[in-house]
């Protein structure tokens, strides 16, 4: 008898925030923290970018997770390891190992994290149909930001409220900033051992090492057979560069924001900070992606794929803008950062949607998970060089040169192809 769904409220939106957080620890609170700690823009550019190599890398052992075990089990083992990872960091930062010690952790963070992807959008796909997979994606979106937001709007104005009730310890405050988020995420962990539903379709295996060869084989073919080859290197290339601005902004719009103005940069509290990216950044962000998920829903990603493609570009003027300007008006760079979530979060749907489009068929938790790979390989690799580039250039003429490289994104979204009915409520496909 098949068993009943339980209601994916009750699950989605915190396995994606537990998707979400440790990615934006690994990405942007670590920039903030080696900020602090005394690194250049250089070397946060290209430690974190190297932080990310376990996000490309994924598809290599995603047929393990595929054949091995089950996806819900995947998932709850790799939450555990996070939780331990965020406690190992807070632990380290007072050693005098520290840079050592938090680069391996958050190395392993990462591994973790990548492997939680897999599992996680592999059982989001097994256990929810193609429309409320359509549906779900701006809510899957939304939290998942919303995870984002709280590791700047939360985490990044803990340390510096910490900051000041211990001044000059700023090792020992961001520990018990780790501290604090490892208890979170293990009790993240305890929910979702009672809320995750066992999907039928996620059957438990066991699998040999001649099986999961086999399997990878098998994987990788289908995979470059899904489509005629020109069909495919149009996705692939779609899928790699349709965030190439954002991975030349990412890291360097938070250094932009906090830097001291002498040294080119707004001047920006830890608590402004905040304040900009966790209440009115979450509100655009939250916005975005509910709009983006009911637009996909109700007409198709197809009919919106250009507007989301201009969502995802253009508000990043906002940064040419406060570059030239330097605004002090702390609504004025609110609005700004509002603006840019808000097109974020929409202009990012397309990109999910496209990917479970891409993946659809079998071996779709690996063909998902290499679409992710090389979607962040797209993101961490400009990200590594992001800071020689800007200090080279300047914050104002590096966020000219990310306008301009927002054609790159037109130019791939220019020949993709994508099934009208995909993401419609009234889709038949399954």
């Amino acid at each position: 008898m098949k068993q009943k769904q339980r209601n994916p409220w009750a699950w989605v939106p915190t396995l994606y925030i537990a998707e979400g957080l440790p990615n934006v620890i690994v990405t942007s609170v670590a920039v903030v923290l080696y900020m602090q700690m005394g690194l250049s823009d250089a070397q946060i550019g290209l430690y974190t970018g190297w932080l990310g190599l376990p996000w490309i890398i994924k598809p290599l052992w995603s047929p393990f997770v595929d054949l091995y075990k089950t996806k819900r089990w995947w998932v709850l083992l790799t939450q555990l390891l996070l939780g331990s990872s965020l406690a190992g960091i807070a632990f380290t930062l007072e050693t005098d190992f520290w840079l050592q010690g938090t680069l391996f952790l958050f190395f392993l963070m990462a591994f973790s994290s990548a492997t939680h992807d897999i599992a996680a959008d592999g059982y989001y796909m097994l256990e929810l149909s193609e429309h409320q997979q359509a549906w779900f994606v701006g809510i899957r979106n939304t939290f998942y930001r919303l995870a984002v937001i709280f590791g700047n709007g939360a985490l990044v104005p803990i340390a510096g409220l910490l900051q000041k009730a211990y001044p000059g310890r700023e090792a020992y405050t961001w520990s018990l900033v780790f501290y604090g988020t490892a208890a979170l995420f293990l009790a993240i962990w305890l929910y979702h051992t009672r809320m995750m539903p066992r999907a039928e379709a996620d059957v438990k295996r066991q699998a040999t090492a001649a099986d999961i060869a086999h399997g990878l084989k098998e994987m990788l073919v289908a995979f470059v057979h899904k489509m005629p080859w020109k069909q495919l290197l149009a996705a692939i290339l779609f899928i790699l560069f349709y965030r190439f601005p954002e991975a030349l902004l990412n890291a360097m719009s938070k250094t932009f924001l906090t830097r001291p103005q002498a040294d080119g940069g707004l001047g920006l509290s830890l608590e402004q900070y905040g304040l900009s990216y966790g209440t009115v950044g979450l509100i655009g962000l939250l916005l975005g992606g509910i709009v983006g998920g009911w637009l996909a829903s109700r007409d198709g990603l197809k009919r919106w794929l250009w507007p989301m493609v201009c969502a995802i570009t253009l508000p990043d003027v906002v940064y040419v803008y406060m570059s030239l300007a330097m605004p002090s008006n702390m609504l004025l760079v609110s609005s700004c950062i509002f603006i840019e979530q808000f097109g974020y979060g929409l202009g990012f749907t397309a990109l999910t949607l496209y990917m479970l489009y891409f993946a659809m068929g079998e071996f779709k938790t690996s063909h998902y998970a290499i679409c992710t790979g090389i979607s962040y390989l797209g993101l961490q690799v400009p990200a590594m060089f992001s800071g020689f580039l800007k200090d080279a250039v300047g914050y104002s003429t590096f966020f000219i040169i990310v306008m301009a490289l927002c054609s790159v994104t037109f130019l791939v979204a220019a020949f993709i192809k994508v099934d009208p009915q995909f993401g419609r409520k009234d889709s038949t496909q399954k």
